[in-house]
């Protein structure tokens, strides 16, 4: 009588498993990133290249965004033109020595200085308009990334 043999092989299928979906989260990050940055305004480029990604190889979640505050207004929007309507109504000054960007506020789409007291200059802002760089990342690169997975775990049901 022939003895049969098993061989477990599931830790080597599991390992091969999360291999594949941590190269494929790596993959589609970088991906979404990279449209991330091609999004964003380019006053100067700062907030564009703040852009990161980065895998957790426990919870295999990729999380992808900016460390810069100026990402969120970027994404959100600000003032009259924040994404939810609930940014603040009307005009607001920005003291013009303190003011470090390279794009200027604009009230109603113009630069606008307005002389306060003791001499010192404001621009009038009443917000600027979020350009959605990352949602509109994620959500263009989306058909594409499900695309990668199906081509690259398609052999994981064979």
């Amino acid at each position: 009588m022939a003895l049969i043999e098993f061989e477990n092989n599931t830790d080597e299928i599991i390992e091969e498993m999360r291999h594949k979906a941590l190269t494929w989260l790596e993959e589609a990050g970088g991906d979404i990133q990279s449209q991330a940055a091609s999004n964003s305004r380019r006053a100067s480029g700062e907030t564009a290249g703040s852009f990161q990604h980065k895998v957790d190889e426990e919870s295999m979640v990729c999380s992808i965004g900016s460390s810069l505050e100026n990402a969120v207004w970027e994404e959100f929007g600000t003032g009259e033109y924040a994404l939810h309507g609930d940014g603040r109504a009307g005009a607001w000054y920005v003291p013009v020595k303190s003011y470090t960007g390279k794009k200027k506020p604009t009230f109603n789409g113009k630069v606008v200085i307005v002389h306060g007291k003791n001499g010192a200059d404001f621009y009038k802002t009443n917000g600027k308009r979020g350009t959605r760089a990352l949602f509109n990342a994620f959500n263009s690169m989306k058909p594409e990334i499900v695309n990668n997975a199906k081509i690259d775990f398609k052999d994981l049901g064979e």
